[in-house]
């Protein structure tokens, strides 16, 4: 037997072979085309899907700072953290700082991941969308709550910093955790999850990767 008798058989599409279209370009194309969708759907529908989210931020706020955080709320795509913080010494003592972060900020890789997986077009997608949405919800939790404690801790004045008490160390790890939370999380982790449940697919991509390359040598000499 050889060597070529072991490595992944898959056939170009007949649709394929006459364009002379690669099947990675047609699936990035197919992609494309339903990321449109995706992100009207993921826009409309987001309050609904952020609000698990919201659930995760309000428990771990409360948890982790004691009673920094009284509770959140949602306006529409906003999540409104209402603290015990005090605005300024001159204040009423009933008014207190609330912080808006905007949750689409970390959460527009939910589209990206449903594009390709219809893209894809595996059986049981809609299985794995919803697997890929529950891990990703706990990201976008830690996306918006790093805002927070990053505008409370940075971004409102020294005032309100001191009230938060953190440490040197605290912030630092603040400032990281945001960084880290908004520039790469909401983008990595959808494409980890849709990598880590379609490792068959890829396997059968890169043999129709295969067949291709093959073919086209053989057209070019």
């Amino acid at each position: 037997m050889s060597p070529e008798d072991n490595q992944p058989k898959a056939e170009a599409s007949p649709k394929t072979e006459k364009r002379g279209r690669s099947p990675l370009l047609r699936f990035v194309l197919i992609t494309f085309a339903w990321l449109p969708l995706m992100f009207v759907i993921w826009y409309f529908a987001a309050p609904i899907l952020i609000f698990p989210a919201k659930l995760l931020a309000q428990a771990f706020t409360q948890l982790a700072f004691d009673d920094l955080v009284k509770h959140i709320t949602m306006e529409s795509r906003n999540l409104i953290f209402w603290t015990s913080l005090r605005p300024g010494e001159a204040m009423a003592d009933n008014s207190a700082v609330t912080v808006e972060v905007n949750a689409l900020l970390y959460s527009f890789g939910l589209p990206m991941l449903a594009a390709l997986v219809l893209a894809a077009r595996e059986k049981g997608g809609w299985k794995k969308l919803l697997i890929g949405y529950l891990v990703i919800v706990p990201f976008i939790a830690w996306g918006v709550t790093a805002d927070f404690l990053k505008n409370v801790n940075f971004s409102a004045g020294p005032f309100i910093a001191s009230q938060v008490g953190f440490s040197s160390l605290q912030r630092e790890v603040v400032a990281f955790a945001y960084q880290f939370g908004s520039l790469i999380l909401p983008t990595v982790i959808p494409a980890v999850v849709w990598v880590m449940s379609h490792r068959r697919f890829l396997e059968k991509l890169r043999g129709q990767m295969n067949v291709f390359d093959q073919r086209k040598g053989k057209k070019e000499s």
